[in-house]
């Protein structure tokens, strides 16, 4: 799996916001990915020192149109803590 494919976006919440101040930052991820996969991407694409992964799976809720009825995607979520003496993850301080 490419570095590139194993990071699918940024998860941009208030709850994610308010994390970085810990140097913790949330991504969507491909759900084959392992926490190894993770971490190896993380530090190559942003140029940073990973401290810890948490993985989380999440299940897609099931929605209604009138009579129709569907299920949103089930998808991972990655919690990247970074360690103390790591510069911080460019991207997310532009968003504060």
């Amino acid at each position: 799996m490419d570095l590139h494919d194993v990071l699918i976006r940024p998860l941009v919440t208030e709850n994610s916001m308010d994390m970085m101040a810990d140097k913790k930052y949330a991504f969507v991820v491909d759900k084959h990915a392992t926490k190894t996969q993770i971490k190896n991407a993380v530090e190559k694409i942003f140029d940073v020192k990973v401290k810890k992964v948490f993985t989380s799976n999440r299940v897609g809720k099931v929605k209604r149109v009138g009579r129709n009825e569907g299920k949103r995607s089930d998808w991972k979520r990655a919690i990247i803590k970074l360690t103390e003496d790591s510069k911080g993850i460019e991207f997310f301080e532009g968003l504060m």
